[in-house]
């Protein structure tokens, strides 16, 4: 026996539904790492003027690299030693970890200071250049003065190297010397007040974003911490680096999804099971879903090579308004009773499911014409996954729902929703809409808007406070604000970034600053380091004047012959900065590549932005970035145009319903989508929540949700006039699910995804209830 169309079409899309599911599962688990995301960074768009900004902003943020800061306290000065030691024991026993540092290697400060040995005389503080170009520069004095030096605590070099002491002052300026973290006992220590701090620092084997890495550091730490606080009480320890934010991130995030995903699951199996009274219906609709979301999950990673959790979370709401295809092909099901064919089923459904489905996918495009990649994944997961459950309802339930429906809709449902569709439908329900309206407008007067970039990144108050306490302690860190410098070369910008350093000196002499990190303070331009050599030279014209002052101060001959012939050495370049240990990790201020050449200065304890942006201006290639007040900026922008978008896609939307339903009733299809959104805004303004970005674009999603369901109740009445009510049962159903869905967002940790669940909420709610209006009122005959 030939099987038939419609067993052929459910065949051959189970197979690429097969073929689907296998390839999501490799893209997920089969490939060594996990696509999915957890930094932040990759969904934040581009704000800066021009790609060399945007390098920089990258380079900040990765400055710390995959490390674990650690830091251990203890009002008693052994046990912190001691605790911190077998911290670091415990942690470099687990492979995960490259290297773990808590005690410090046994080392030379040789080695640290001979390789500034052939620059010493290029190399010289601002303050010692003065003294030397000063007329009144007394050598001999000079000389006596750093003879009677007591030695100080940090690295320097030997007398007979430096006799005048410009090699130790400028390794005391060296970003090193400026940490309150010395070493003691072999570990790097602090002390503040009675309390003993001591630094350790964990170095991963992988990045702190690869999900495999971070669970596994992260459980290791909170064993490690819990047996060295139970053998050490009174001991504290804290923590920061990129991993904890994504660990903590990713934690939200699978909370965020748990409850979506999960609480709406239940809540719309349990509203299925009680609207249908049948398991089959249940498990066709779910079938139809799930299938929308795995090739929701596919497309996005082949598009953009990750999933991020935002996308994810926003993903598992999406399972609200997946399901509504399904559910008015059930409803279908339910109100033929048994006169049910499928493929007729399918035909009559087809219409209003290919126009629901197209305004939906108008509302997501224009989320991703945005250029903000969050949005633009959030876009791609959607329409993906609206599109493939959609496509399912065509040719896939078909074969799985061939019988006719075991009971109609349940009546209780469909007596009350015909109960409000007679209430809210007729010339009474348009009077009561123009109330309300007016109504609304004190709500969007009170209408304020919010366009922090910390809607996006919300990471936990405790971690925050540890990070500063660190860095108050360690001396680590620096804000989100730095300057950046540019030029056609590594020269011209050492020389103009000096031009910046210079001005900020003078403001740390006058309070308005505590301290910077640039590479000049390191890496003095030719320039400058030409300067300092003129400096030096009139003291070795001629060397034997050198000689007469060491031994009139009471140095020995034999002893500073070195330091004689060492004159002039060599100028200290880019490529002997960069390839010196001791600067590896300040190489992150350095920029050189296809997008240009630049430096980067890292202001500290200070993000004052308007004073920050004075220590730049009339500098020639400097500038200050702000990456948070820039996203902040582009946020309040975009917000700005949504104005324009929601009223394009709203004309694009009656213009489908002008093509379909003609100018008589193209105005009653198009209310209830316009209403709900009137109202929600209005809502929000009563609510006192300021508009965002966030809001608007859940304003997009109302409108397509809302044009749903007039269509669903616009097309589906003339088939359901038998039973009257059971048309728009069936949209209070798909707008219950939806609720059940994208409401929950409203309880999500981000208050992004908590302003799109909000509007979301209240838009699809007001939608739902103003629908009737958009066909006639039921005649109470046909009751």
């Amino acid at each position: 026996m030939r099987p038939s169309p419609t067993t052929l079409r459910a065949g051959l899309f189970t197979l690429v539904a097969l073929g689907i599911c296998l390839f999501c599962a490799w893209l997920l688990f089969g490939r060594g790492t996990s696509p999915l995301q957890s930094d932040i960074m990759t969904i934040l768009p581009a704000t800066e003027r021009h790609p060399l900004a945007e390098d920089a902003v990258e380079r900040l943020a990765r400055a710390s690299g995959d490390r674990m800061i650690l830091l251990v306290s203890n009002d008693d000065d052994d046990a912190a030693k001691t605790a911190a030691r077998e911290l670091g024991e415990a942690l470099g026993k687990d492979p995960v970890f490259a290297s773990v540092i808590a005690e410090l290697p046994p080392f030379d400060l040789d080695q640290l200071v001979t390789p500034f040995l052939p620059f010493r005389f290029h190399l010289l503080t601002p303050e010692d250049r003065a003294a030397l170009t000063s007329p009144g520069f007394d050598a001999v004095a000079a000389l006596r003065r750093r003879l009677n030096e007591p030695f100080g605590a940090n690295v320097g070099a030997k007398l007979t190297d430096d006799p005048f002491g410009w090699m130790q002052h400028w390794l005391d300026r060296q970003p090193w010397n400026r940490s309150t973290l010395v070493p003691e006992d072999d570990m790097l220590t602090a002390h503040q007040g009675d309390t003993t701090y001591v630094l350790v620092i964990a170095t991963l084997k992988g990045s702190s974003y690869d999900d495999v890495v971070q669970r596994q550091a992260v459980a290791t730490l909170a064993k490690a911490e819990s047996a060295m606080l139970a053998k050490h009480p009174g001991t504290t320890l804290q923590r920061t680096g990129a991993i904890f934010y994504a660990a903590a991130a990713r934690a939200g995030a699978e909370r965020d999804t748990h409850v979506v995903g999960i609480a709406s699951s239940v809540g719309i199996a349990v509203l299925l099971l009680l609207v249908f009274r049948s398991l089959r219906p249940l498990l066709i609709a779910f079938l139809s879903t799930a299938l929308g979301v795995v090739g929701a999950i596919v497309a996005t990673v082949l598009v953009f090579g990750q999933l991020h959790l935002l996308t994810l979370v926003f993903g598992a709401a999406l399972l609200g308004e997946a399901v509504d295809y399904s559910i008015q092909y059930l409803c279908a099901r339910a109100n033929t009773g048994a006169a049910w064919n499928a493929e007729r089923g399918v035909r009559q459904v087809r219409p209003a499911l290919l126009l629901a489905l197209a305004t939906s996918l108008l509302g997501y495009a224009l989320l991703g014409i945005v250029p903000f990649p969050a949005l633009q994944q959030m876009a791609v997961f959607a329409m993906a996954g609206m599109a493939v459950a959609c496509a399912s309802v065509f040719w896939l339930l078909p074969a799985l729902a061939q019988k006719p429906a075991r009971a109609p809709l349940s009546p209780a449902l469909v007596r009350l929703a015909l109960g409000w569709q007679r209430a809210a439908s007729g010339r009474r329900a348009l009077v009561v809409l123009a109330v309300l309206a007016v109504a609304a407008i004190p709500g969007w007067l009170r209408l304020g808007h919010d366009d922090d970039i910390h809607l996006l990144i919300s990471p936990p108050k405790t971690l925050e406070a540890q990070t500063a306490s660190i860095r108050d302690v360690a001396g680590f860190g620096g804000g989100t604000q730095f300057w950046l410098v540019e030029g056609t070369s590594a020269e011209e910008v050492l020389q103009r970034e000096e031009a910046l350093t210079d001005r900020l000196r003078t403001w740390i002499a006058d309070g308005k600053l505590t301290g910077f990190t640039g590479i000049t303070a390191m890496l003095p331009s030719a320039k400058r380091q030409a300067e300092n050599i003129a400096a030096v030279a009139p003291l070795f014209t001629p060397a034997d004047r050198m000689n007469a002052w060491l031994a009139a101060a009471g140095f020995r001959p034999e002893g500073m012959a070195s330091f004689v012939t060492a004159y002039p050495g060599r100028a200290f370049t880019l490529d002997d900065w960069l390839a010196m240990p001791a600067y590896t990790p300040f190489r992150y201020l350095w920029l050189s590549g296809s997008h240009g050449t630049g430096s980067i200065v890292v202001p500290q304890d200070q993000d004052d932005v308007a004073l920050l942006r004075q220590a730049s201006e009339g500098l020639p290639g400097v500038s200050l970035v702000d990456k948070p007040a820039s996203i902040s900026a582009l946020f309040g922008r975009y917000r700005g145009y949504a104005d324009v978008w929601l009223g394009g896609a709203l004309a694009l939307v009656g213009l489908a319903f002008l093509w379909r339903y003609g100018p008589r009733a193209v105005g009653r299809v198009l209310l209830p989508p316009l209403a709900g959104i009137v109202f929600s805004v209005a809502a929000l303004g009563y609510l006192g929540q300021p508009l965002t970005l966030f809001h608007i674009m859940a304003l997009m999603l109302v409108l397509g949700v809302g044009a749903n369901y007039a269509v669903f109740l616009r097309e589906g009445e003339p088939h359901a006039a038998h039973i009257p009510g059971a048309a728009y049962a069936g949209v209070l159903l798909s707008a219950v699910t939806a609720l059940l869905s994208f409401g929950l967002l409203a309880l999500s940790t981000m208050p992004a995804l908590q302003h799109f669940g909000l509007t979301l909420l209240l838009g699809i709610g007001f939608t739902a209830l103003i629908a009737p209006v958009s066909v006639p009122a039921p005649k109470k005959s046909s009751a």
